[in-house]
């Protein structure tokens, strides 16, 4: 008999909001949630390491609701753990399930078996992102422009060292979208925003922006923002403004940029 990881009556492993067919925005949200398998309980961790920033992104999920409402984008969240399998880290890679983060042991992922692995690859890992690949396809298929937001959330404090940016902009060899919102979020007075700070795209250690982003030659920007200032709605209802506002002063030149350049080669002679 086939071994299962998730229950019938448990969440399939991604949730999909659609957007309007003629918003650029396409957002994910790899951390969405704590949520366990049933089956893995609590990995042998108590409810308040659950609470924390190692098994999700707290704020990021909130956060990525608001923004998509207002830019009328579709949205991919990942409603299971991180600690279950980290749907932003290459499978290869020793991140992809956890045996120790941010120093405290993860005793259910201690020595887990290629069969355990392959097991939440397959019932978690996959099918999210074969979603957003579908999704993706489709745009492609109807010549839709498509701009990718990676919504994250960072803490205040690591090891015990306070962290001195609001929110951090990544990308790594496309640059066009990520140093156009760094700017102009440099412009709003009292903010500190972090120039890939507190981390930064690898091909080693990230996924989406490596894949859909640079893969598919997508503007795309991988958004760390501070988890104190979007735990509650009314931080996220703020930041969620602010992003659109400036994503929505950006993205129209530059998507016309892509356009014309597109033209421009189509026309050259072989």
């Amino acid at each position: 008999m086939e071994r299962h990881l998730l229950f019938p009556d448990e969440p399939v492993a991604f949730e999909f909001l659609a957007g309007s067919p003629a918003s650029p925005y396409f957002i994910t949200c790899d951390h969405a949630s704590q949520r366990l398998p049933r089956v893995l309980g609590t990995l042998g961790l108590s409810q308040a390491d659950l609470e924390r920033h190692i098994a999700w992104d707290i704020g990021a999920a909130g956060l990525s609701r608001k923004l998509a409402v207002a830019l009328e984008a579709t949205l991919v969240l990942q409603p299971y753990s991180r600690l279950a399998i980290d749907c932003n880290r290459p499978l290869i890679h020793e991140g992809s399930i956890a045996a120790r983060s941010e120093g405290t042991g993860i005793p259910g992922n201690q020595a887990i078996s290629s069969e355990d692995a392959e097991l939440r690859a397959r019932e978690i890992f996959n099918p999210y992102h074969e979603r957003i690949g579908l999704e993706l396809d489709e745009r492609k298929a109807r010549n839709a422009p498509t701009v990718l937001l990676l919504v994250h959330s960072f803490t205040p404090v690591y090891h015990g060292v306070s962290r001195p940016w609001h929110a951090g902009v990544l990308y790594q060899r496309d640059r066009r979208l990520g140093q156009a919102l760094l700017s102009a979020l440099r412009t709003e007075p009292g903010l500190v925003i972090g120039d890939n700070e507190p981390y930064w795209v690898s091909d080693d250690s990230d996924y989406g922006a490596i894949v859909y982003g640079e893969g598919r030659q997508l503007p795309h920007v991988e958004l760390e923002i501070r988890q104190d200032l979007i735990s509650d709605d009314a931080g996220q209802t703020i930041w969620a403004e602010r992003l659109a506002r400036h994503l929505q002063a950006i993205v129209p030149e530059l998507l016309q940029a892509q356009a014309l350049a597109g033209s421009a080669a189509a026309q050259r002679p072989d």
